[in-house]
């Protein structure tokens, strides 16, 4: 049996490494963590105290994705702690997103995509 101790990291495909960057940190609020000396350009991230973390891999081609949000399709989610200051955020700079506050799931969503098209979810306690 497989014993689950929780999501290390989620790893995400972007093909320019500053333009991820930016969004990452100015735009999510994430803070770059050390990474390993590997012989491809990338970057890690942490997310909250737990030790997840995000993973930036920069690859030469495209990425998976050419449309726009669809939150049917694969995408990791952040939890965050304020569901309308989020959405104020967003809006003020400027980042597309679709929002279901009352979303059957029992918490509040919000779907957006980074610059390469990688669908983010953000959701928080009703």
């Amino acid at each position: 049996m497989i014993r689950h101790e929780g999501i290390h990291h989620v790893s995400l495909i972007v093909t320019d490494l500053e333009r991820a960057k930016r969004f990452y940190e100015d735009v999510i609020g994430l803070r770059e963590i050390p990474r390993p000396a590997f012989d491809f350009p990338g970057a890690w991230y942490g997310i909250g105290e737990g030790g997840q973390q995000l993973h930036l891999i920069v690859h030469p081609g495209e990425t998976l994705r050419g449309g726009g949000i669809d939150t049917r399709d694969g995408h990791f989610a952040i939890r965050v702690a304020d569901f309308d200051e989020t959405i104020a955020w967003l809006s003020e700079h400027g980042i597309e997103h679709r929002h279901n506050r009352n979303s059957i799931t029992g918490f509040a969503q919000i779907f957006l995509t980074d610059p390469d098209r990688n669908i983010i979810e953000l959701n928080a306690a009703r």
